[in-house]
């Protein structure tokens, strides 16, 4: 296990820096620059320039943000005036962490129990209509769902508030936009290994001993179609993190995909690569302990 830890942690950080060093200079060939203001003359951007750096060659500002990113310094906003990277993604950090935990936990809790569904009335009207619900789930962009829910349970039914972010009742909206994605494919997933265990031998041996069906689902089918779908935990996170941007900003939720997505028009260069560096740690360490518990969870995985 040691070993292995600290072989993916070695991964992590090379790849980490892969994302790093690509976001840097990615920024660097972006047209345009953050001081894009009609009103500044070229002796203001040039002291604005010099203030942040910019006036070095691009190899030196490399160093230096590498050097700041080992020390936790994300730099500072060109349009937030004094304010720390760190701060603003610290201060909206949470919220998105709230917002991906819920809509993960409602997707597959969800998921589960319509796989389960499915592939206990396998081939008739109850699968038919789950398997078109989830494909519409799964062929449809998240932000499509999200302005859907949007219109029909904010505007249309006023069911829901439409945005802002500090009560259960405006949670539910946007965590329910990134839920459905989650829910589509986990339960076509667990649907297809909850067939797959019904016909195997150990099944059906446990039928001929007397076990009654819900026993043999119970005791044996659940737990052992359960252990595949912790491997889809990571690319769901996945999912939700690159689709949380967008909902974000659709339900004007103060959370960091809200902050990635207002700081591109404004090429506030550090912004983006905070946010991007923060959201490729977040999807690395998804996928690490996704792959731990899967390890502890099934004996016929071993972590080498």
């Amino acid at each position: 296990m040691a070993k292995y830890l600290l072989k993916r942690i070695s991964i992590l950080l090379t790849t980490l820096w892969v994302v790093i060093t690509l976001s840097f200079f990615l920024m660097q060939v972006m047209p345009g620059t953050p001081f894009n203001n009609p009103k500044l003359t070229d002796d203001m951007i040039a002291m604005m320039n010099k203030q942040y750096g910019l006036d070095k060659p691009v190899w030196q500002q490399y160093l230096k943000y590498l050097t700041d990113i080992l020390q936790g310094d994300f730099g500072t906003s060109y349009q937030s005036i004094g304010q720390s990277v760190s701060d603003l993604i610290g201060e909206r950090l949470a919220v998105s962490v709230q917002l991906g935990i819920q809509a993960l936990i409602v997707g597959v809790t969800l998921g589960l129990l319509a796989g389960a569904i499915s592939a206990r009335n396998k081939n008739n009207r109850v699968d038919g209509t789950l398997s078109i619900l989830s494909t519409l789930g799964i062929s449809m962009p998240g932000f499509i769902i999200g302005l859907l829910l949007l219109d029909y349970l904010g505007f249309k039914m006023a069911l829901l508030p439409l945005t802002g972010w500090g009560t259960f009742e405006q949670t539910i909206l946007p965590t329910l936009a990134l839920a459905i994605p989650v829910f589509a494919q986990v339960t076509r997933f667990f649907r297809s290994e909850m067939i797959e265990t019904l016909n195997t031998d150990y099944i059906q041996l446990a039928r001929a001993k007397g076990l009654t069906a819900k026993q043999v689902t119970n005791r044996h089918a659940y737990r052992n179609s359960l252990i595949p779908v912790l491997t889809l935990v990571g690319p769901l996170a996945a999912n939700i993190l690159t689709g949380s941007a967008l909902i974000e900003q659709i339900f004007s939720i103060p959370g960091i995909g809200q902050l990635f997505v207002t700081s591109i028009p404004s090429k506030d260069y550090p912004v983006i690569m905070g946010t991007t560096i923060v959201y490729a740690m977040m999807l690395m360490v998804a996928i690490l302990i996704t792959d731990i518990i899967t390890s502890l969870t099934d004996p016929r995985v071993k972590l080498k």
